[in-house]
Order: structure tokens, then C-alpha cells, then sequence
């Protein structure tokens, strides 16, 4: 027999931008508490909208499991002395298990005789176990910021009002937060506020919909979400675009969702379209259109949540709303062009950076004089690099950005074009904040991606040089991104350079940095550190990254060129083998207390396996070579893995600490030889060796 559980907590309106993560941590934590209590169940199907959080439990068995379980006690020759009289071991073992002690029996636990009980454990009706199990997946939910209400002590993300749980037409005895269970929920706050009773556990999606007027199911929710708003935007001959983040917001501040689109004056056109779509988006939650060349259409789409008799008074009202922001947005902008961003720069020379590293004028003072080291190492246009560098942050003092913070080098680009600024200097001002999160699209220009990394760099370089790295918590100048934002610049865009000389110039732009003596090591530690996860998301191994930066290279594009070359010779039939030998020999070299000689006696070469390795290695070198020089790692590693069967002669045949001096240093040198070799590319004795 298995049963059907219902639980339903209904509060004031829960944050929207919390509501999917507090309906899965809820239902992760009762999934939690039932499996800890050993009672299965077939699904839990969620529910969530803003005024509720809850689930239905299909399958779940009425009881836990009855076992049978032994419970030990202390040994025989403990619990009874020598004429087998119970010693007070053995009374206190009877009377915390409820038995006699003349019921005392023993066994052998596979080491000596012990006392044991054979006890029976489950068999627990589940309607007892529900409530504290609902309670303590409430009181772990991820909340910031908990609130009182009324003179209740309670604390709960919102104010609690009622709360459901039943086991299929039964309701169960609890009180969580304050309120006793029921079988009473409630519907729309407009369209149904009044108590709906539920007989079954089973009519609870079903009554919510038909009689509340709720879309409990929040996928279901999102869904008619998207499909109204797109129905919407082919209405006005556009498609609408649907961000994720907005979608979840909008589907988490309604229950009963109705699209209805609006529009505004096309004269607001002449304004960047990203302002005008920050206004809509951020401060109204509205979905913009766009034609099919992807041009901002004059129309927005909002979600309802009511069934208005009268929707052209909504819409009217939202189009009231919005005209005087796209009106300030306007404003802004058209006031902005009639300064240039060089005149702006100037106001940057009050604007503080970091108290210890200057202001954000002497920030572009120093990505200048980075970025034209890094613009001649390239062969870039210096120009158009030291010309963006300039004004790449004059933008922050713009009306616009102090307005719509999110307009930060788009509104620049705006005005680089025009003040008649070259093309790929007016690109760079939106560019250099590019990649902004994981996965976000790369600078499209040479310039662009100079003051990127520029900017970067001189960022962590800073923060490092007086002492401020960022820890586990706290990482206020979002170094991590900044470091993964550098090192995906630097790789994806093809740009050989080396951290080590690119960090020792920009530490040398500041004028002063307490922590100069470390900064360099540290910030490359840090940032190469940062290609762990990267490799992780690619599916390559820890071990083949610590192959790599065993080497302690510095040039990103370099590293990751090994990594590939690494991982793909460590799926080759000879990797095991030779990662095995590289280990054996990297152990014999590191107990000597002398190096060997880099140079083979061919004279000393005794055995056939010994000449025999000694012949590959001087061939593969020769080939190997001109294929590491020319960063061919992938295909230098190839030609290496031939080295299998000479390496493993030899360890089978030869004895190389013989007795012989010269000829054991022989053989020394010739495994250092053989070691070199390898570490031209990796150290890949470092390669998990599987048994």
C-alpha cells in the first residue's frame, strides 16, 4: 500500500527572484528526510507560485521498512565473571535494551563472543514522521534575510498565513511556523481570495485551477508564460526576446499570468536600444520586440496577473509608466553628446579607483601604457590601442551610466561614434568589458581585446600588489572572472603571450605596491590555477593539468596547446606504460645525490636493450624536436609513444644501479635523457597510472 502526500505553505509574496530556488531546496530537503527515514516513494511532483510553496509526494509508502538489527554489547568475558554471574556491564547493557537479564544472550561477532540483543527497528506510520520532516527542510531552505510578524518569535522568508498537509483525505496533526495544519488552501488573490477545501490529496492541482484561479505548477506557469508572450509579439508582426532571468522573475510574480502588449513612441528610437531595453526590462519586467533583423520594435509585452475586464486600461497604464522612462533615457543621452568623451576623461581624476592604487583616470594612464606593450608584442595598430585606452572609462561620468549602470561601454561606443572616433576605438569601449560571464562572447576586435586583458590585468596586478587576494568568500573585485576573462582571451583569441612579462609591466605602472616582491608569482599561481575548472568543464583530467603546469610555464596559450596534447596521448594504448616508466625513472634520478650526465657514452652501451633505447631516443629526438619547436605537441607525443617497447625491454633486461660505476652512470644519463625528453612537453609521470 503507498500513499499520496500533500504539503502547501502559504505566505505573503515570496521574492520573486528566490521563488525556483526555495521551491527546489524545499523539495531536495524533504526528498532528504524521507530517504533518512528510509521511507520510498515513486516522485514528487512541485509546486510554487508567489504566494505558496508545495508538493505532492506520488507513491510513498505508509510505513519505513521493518529489519531486523543486532545490537552488540560489551564481550562475554566482560559482562559475566567467573563463576557467570552478569557484572554490572551486563545489567546496564539489559537495561538500556528493556530485557532481563536472565534474557541475555551471546554471539560471536567474527572476532570474540558478545553480548547481543536481536531487535526489530521500522514499522513507523509515516503520518508521524511527515511533519518534522516538512519542518526541518523549511528551517534549512537558503533564506538571507529571515522576518518576523504580529508578536510571534517566528521567522520565515515571508509571513506565513496557512498551511496544507494531508496523506490522501486525512489531515495530518502538526504545526509548523506557527500554523496548524488543514486541509484548506487558498486561491487567486483576486480572482478566487476565499478557502478552497481539498477532500483528497489528489484534487489539489485540479481545485487550484478551476475554482482558485492558480497556475500552481511552475513549469507549467513558465510555459504559458512564453507561449503568450511570443503569441503577442507575432501579433504585432515581431518576435519577442525572452531572457531567461526575466522569464523566471515574471513567471515568479504571478499565479494566473495574461499577456498583454503596449507600445511607445518611435521618436524614443533614436535612443541606444539597450537603454531603452534596460528601462523596460529592469525597472518594468517587460519583454522587448524586435523585427525579424533583430531592430527594436516600438512595442513591449508585460504579464498581468489578472484577467482584466477592461485590459486596454492596464495597458494604457503601463504605457503611462514607461514614457517618462524612456523619456529620462532620452534625456540622458542627448545631453551626454554634447560633451566628448575626452572632456569627460578629465572627471575621472576625481573618481577613486582604489584608495591604494589611485583613481580611475591614472587606471587608463596605466591600461595605455600596458595595452601599446601588448599592441607592439602583436603587431597591432598602437593608435587606435593608446586612443581607446584613454577614453575607455570616460563613459562612468555620463548621465546615462550613472542612470543605467548596465550601460557602461555600450553607452560609450555610442559616443566614441559620435565624436567621430575611429571604429575599432569606439568597439573597444563596449568590448573591454567582454567576456562578462562564462560562456559570454569574446572582443571581435584587436583592440578590443587588448584593452580587455589590459584592463584586467592591471586589475588583479593592483589588488594583489597591496595584499588584498581574494579568499573563498569574499572577492570584491571579481578577480576570478577577471583571471578566466584573460585566460579566455588570450587562448581563444590566439594571442602568445607570457603572464610573466605581461604582469611584471603592469606591476611596474604603479607607483607604489607593498606586496612587489610576490605579486608576480602570485597572480600567475593564481591565474593558471584558475585552468583547473576550466579543464574540468572540458572533461579533461586533474592529472593531465598537473602534467602540464608542472612545468611552471606562464604562457596560457602554450599551456593549454600541452593540455590537449596531454589528454590526447593519455587515451593512447602506450600512455599507462610510459607514464608507469617515466615515474620509475623520475624516482631513480631523485635519489641521487648528484646530476647525471647529459651526454651517452655509446662505448658504455653493454646490453642490446640499453643500445637499442639509446638508438629510438636518438632518432625520436631528432624528429621530436622541430615538431615541440613548433608547439606540434600533440604530434611530438605521438612520435614518443613508439618509446613503449624500448623502455620496457630495457627495465626488464637491465640493471641500472650495476656494480659498474661508469656504466651505471651511463645508464643514469641515459634515462635522464630519456626523462628530457618527455619533459619538453609534460611531466607525464604525473599521469594516474591504473593498476
Amino acid at each position: 500500500m503507498s500513499s499520496q502526500f500533500l504539503v502547501e505553505l502559504g505566505t505573503e509574496e515570496l521574492p520573486p527572484t528566490a521563488l525556483k530556488t526555495l521551491s527546489n531546496a524545499f523539495v531536495k530537503g524533504v526528498e532528504q528526510g524521507l530517504k533518512a527515514k528510509k521511507l520510498a516513494f515513486d516522485s514528487i511532483q512541485p509546486f510554487a507560485t508567489p504566494r505558496r510553496l508545495a508538493m505532492l509526494v506520488n507513491g510513498l509508502a505508509n510505513t519505513t521498512p521493518k529489519e531486523d538489527v543486532k545490537v552488540w554489547g560489551p564481550p562475554a568475558k566482560i559482562a559475566f565473571d567467573a563463576e557467570g554471574n552478569p557484572t554490572k556491564a551486563a545489567e546496564a547493557f539489559a537495561k538500556k535494551n528493556g530485557l532481563a537479564v536472565s534474557d541475555l544472550t551471546t554471539e560471536n561477532d567474527g572476532k570474540i563472543d558478545k553480548l547481543v540483543h536481536n531487535a526489530s527497528a521500522g514499522g513507523e506510520a509515516a503520518e508521524t514522521l511527515l511533519c518534522d520532516i516538512v519542518s526541518t527542510s523549511l528551517a534549512n531552505l537558503p533564506i538571507n534575510k529571515r522576518m518576523r510578524w504580529g508578536a510571534s518569535r517566528t521567522e520565515f522568508v515571508r509571513p506565513v498565513h496557512w498551511l496544507v498537509m494531508m496523506l490522501n483525505d486525512t489531515v495530518l496533526n502538526g504545526t509548523i511556523l506557527g500554523v496548524t495544519a488543514g486541509n484548506t488552501t487558498r486561491g487567486h488573490r483576486f480572482h478566487c481570495n476565499q478557502p478552497i477545501t481539498l477532500a483528497t490529496t489528489n484534487d489539489y492541482p485540479a481545485s487550484l485551477a478551476d475554482i482558485g484561479h492558480v497556475m500552481a505548477d511552475y513549469d507549467a506557469r513558465k510555459a504559458a508564460v512564453v507561449e503568450q508572450v511570443n503569441a503577442a509579439a507575432h501579433a504585432l508582426g515581431g518576435n519577442a526576446v525572452i531572457s531567461e532571468d526575466l522569464l523566471h522573475e515574471v513567471t515568479s510574480l504571478v499565479e494566473f499570468p495574461v499577456a498583454l502588449a503596449g507600445k511607445f513612441d518611435e521618436s524614443f528610437l533614436s535612443v541606444p536600444a539597450e537603454a531603452l531595453i534596460s528601462s523596460m526590462k529592469e525597472h518594468q519586467k517587460y519583454f522587448h520586440v524586435v523585427d525579424n533583423n533583430g531592430q527594436l520594435l516600438p512595442h513591449f509585452i508585460t504579464l498581468s496577473n489578472i484577467v482584466s475586464k477592461d485590459p486596454a486600461q492596464v495597458i494604457d497604464g503601463n504605457e503611462r509608466v514607461i514614457r517618462p522612462r524612456l523619456a529620462d533615457a532620452a534625456f540622458f543621452f542627448d545631453t551626454d553628446k554634447k560633451t566628448n568623451l575626452t572632456a569627460q576623461r578629465e572627471r575621472l581624476k576625481t573618481v577613486v579607483f582604489q584608495a591604494k592604487l589611485g583613481t580611475i583616470y591614472e587606471k587608463t594612464e596605466r591600461i595605455e601604457k600596458l595595452g601599446a606593450l601588448i599592441a607592439s608584442k602583436l603587431g597591432a595598430d598602437t593608435t587606435h590601442v593608446t586612443r581607446a585606452a584613454k577614453l575607455c572609462k570616460s563613459d562612468l561620468v555620463s548621465s546615462m551610466v550613472y542612470e543605467f549602470p548596465d550601460m557602461q561601454g555600450i553607452a560609450g561606443y555610442h559616443y566614441a561614434q559620435n565624436d567621430g572616433e575611429h571604429q575599432d576605438v569606439a568597439q573597444a569601449m563596449q568590448e573591454q568589458y567582454m567576456p562578462k560571464f562564462a560562456g559570454d562572447a569574446l572582443p571581435s576586435t584587436a583592440t578590443g581585446a587588448i584593452i580587455a586583458l589590459a584592463d584586467r590585468l592591471d586589475t588583479i596586478t593592483g589588488i594583489f600588489g597591496i595584499g588584498q587576494k581574494p579568499t573563498g568568500s569574499k572577492d570584491p573585485f571579481a578577480l576570478r572572472r577577471a583571471s578566466l576573462g584573460a585566460l579566455r582571451i588570450l587562448v581563444e583569441k590566439d594571442l602568445n603571450l607570457d603572464l610573466r612579462e605581461l604582469i611584471n609591466a603592469a606591476a611596474s605602472n604603479f607607483s607604489s605596491l607593498p606586496a612587489s616582491d610576490t605579486v608576480e608569482e602570485d597572480v600567475i599561481a593564481y591565474m593558471i590555477e584558475r585552468f583547473k575548472s576550466w579543464y574540468e568543464e572540458a572533461g579533461i583530467s586533474a592529472e593531465v593539468f598537473q602534467a602540464v603546469s608542472a612545468k611552471n610555464l606562464s604562457t596560457p596559450l602554450d599551456i593549454n596547446q600541452r593540455v590537449y596534447a596531454v589528454a590526447e596521448f593519455s587515451k593512447l594504448p602506450e600512455a599507462q606504460a610510459l607514464a608507469a616508466a617515466n615515474k620509475r625513472v623520475s624516482n631513480i634520478l631523485a635519489k641521487l645525490d648528484h646530476a647525471p650526465a647529459h651526454n651517452i657514452d655509446s662505448s658504455l652501451l653493454v646490453e642490446p636493450a640499453e643500445k637499442a633505447l639509446a638508438t629510438t631516443l636518438a632518432a625520436l629526438s631528432a624528429d621530436v624536436k622541430p615538431l615541440i619547436n613548433g608547439a606540434n605537441y600533440t604530434d611530438a607525443l605521438k612520435v614518443l609513444a613508439a618509446l613503449r617497447e624500448p623502455v620496457d625491454t630495457f627495465f626488464d633486461d637491465v640493471m641500472v644501479m650495476t656494480d659498474d660505476l661508469n656504466v651505471r652512470e651511463n645508464r643514469l644519463a641515459l634515462l635522464h635523457t630519456l626523462r628530457q625528453l618527455f619533459l619538453e612537453v609534460a611531466d607525464i609521470s604525473l599521469l594516474a597510472v591504473k593498476n
